[in-house]
């Protein structure tokens, strides 16, 4: 007997994990909890600690919000990270269906 096989979780990326790690140390430093800056922020509790764990990518929008309520610019956020690899992890969502076949005639 097998026994049942758990769904594989993506590798979040070292970018996430050091962007969420980085807006953790802002967040100490501006003394304040996930429940105040999610709220200035106006997105979820929960949704800044997957941010700081790096499961979550937020938009740029998102860490514009961020950046205001922990009174840092985007790139006083992004500075320390300069060493981070940006290599793509493979964890990608990617598209399963078929392109559709286009018959010759219709290209000219």
């Amino acid at each position: 007997m097998t026994s049942p096989r758990k769904p594989l979780q993506p590798r979040s990326a070292p970018i996430l994990i050091a962007l969420g790690g980085r807006i953790k140390q802002c967040r100490h430093a501006a003394n304040k909890s996930q429940e105040t800056l999610a709220f200035e922020a106006q997105v979820d509790r929960t949704y800044i600690s997957a941010i700081e764990r790096g499961v979550s990518n937020p938009s740029v929008e998102t860490l514009a919000n961020i950046c205001h309520c922990l009174n840092v610019t985007l790139a006083e956020l992004f500075a320390p990270l300069d060493g981070v690899s940006l290599k793509p992890t493979g964890a990608r969502r990617a598209n399963a269906a078929e392109p559709p076949l286009i018959p010759r005639s219709r290209l000219r």
